[in-house]
């Protein structure tokens, strides 16, 4: 396999991970969205005459939301990770400091 391919194919992974975090974020808002409106009322006129509508049934959705945003928090991060070189770059800076020192208590023995 070529550098080309190679790049080619780690390009096409990479598109599909930010397909679906789209979907992702997608799916976030359609469901969470129709959750709310279903919470303030909005759509009560189009549910049945046997479906509760006391507010107290839908206390879950604030929760679901919540942990639903954590969920895609961390798949945010998962996805950008390759936009977030400060931790890298900190390593290597460390890595470097680290080296430094172990080099100048070698050379004050010598």
């Amino acid at each position: 396999m070529t550098d080309r391919d190679m790049a080619r194919e780690a390009a096409k992974k990479r598109v599909q991970e930010l397909k679906g975090y789209y979907r992702h974020i997608i799916i976030f808002v359609i469901v969470n969205g129709t959750l709310v409106l279903l919470k303030t009322g909005v759509l009560n006129s189009l549910l049945p005459e046997t479906f509760p509508k006391e507010s107290y049934y839908y206390d879950w959705i604030n929760a679901n939301i919540l942990i639903w945003a954590v969920i895609l928090l961390v798949h945010t991060l998962i996805v950008l990770r390759h936009k977030f070189t400060f931790f890298k770059k900190w390593e290597e800076r460390q890595i470097q400091k680290y080296m430094d020192e172990d080099g100048e208590k070698v050379d004050k023995y010598k």
